[in-house]
């Protein structure tokens, strides 16, 4: 049989030889699945752009469909979907305009707790000599209450897990 050809972005296989890999590769139907695969990864400024240069589909805004769906030349975006895309990209400029500036990052990133790390294992690595007392095990904000968590969520109990008598693993 040969070896065969698997195209991510059409998710179809052919057999592999110079003349089909071609022929696939500038197909219409490879180029359109290579842009629609790409256009998933575009920021909200560039979206926003090419869908306010293109005229509104009638067919969509008459009956909510279109024929042609995403290879459609009019846009498919109504004017509340606009003015959200619009929200979106002043929030994105903003957002980076502030981390230009050096403003501070709001609370509860990465940041955060890389820096509370950091002072956990320097204050660690310098109280190595006293032994370590366990910090108290504390649910994250916004859970709901402990009797409603699912097991596998729940603190353990004082001195672990209770092992069955004649449990063996493996």
């Amino acid at each position: 049989m040969g070896k065969r050809y698997f195209c991510d972005y059409c998710d179809r296989s052919f057999q592999d030889n110079l003349h089909n890999r071609k022929k696939h590769l500038n197909g219409v139907q490879h180029l359109r699945a290579k842009r629609v695969w790409y256009d998933l990864f575009r920021d909200a400024a560039a979206i926003l752009q090419e869908e306010q240069t293109k005229k509104p589909c009638r067919k969509f805004l008459q009956t909510g469909q279109c024929d042609f769906g995403s290879n459609c030349r009019f846009s498919h975006m109504t004017e509340q979907d606009l003015e959200k895309l619009s929200a979106q990209v002043q929030g994105e400029r903003r957002s980076k305009e502030l981390q230009q500036e050096g403003a501070d990052v709001p609370p509860g990133t990465i940041e955060d707790w890389l820096e509370k790390r950091a002072k956990r294992l320097s204050a660690a690595q310098s109280n190595s000599a006293l032994p370590e007392k366990p910090a108290p095990f504390q649910y994250p904000p916004g859970w709901p209450p402990v009797q409603e968590l699912p097991p596998s969520l729940q603190a353990p109990p004082p001195g672990g897990w209770p092992v069955p008598p004649g449990l063996q693993w493996g």
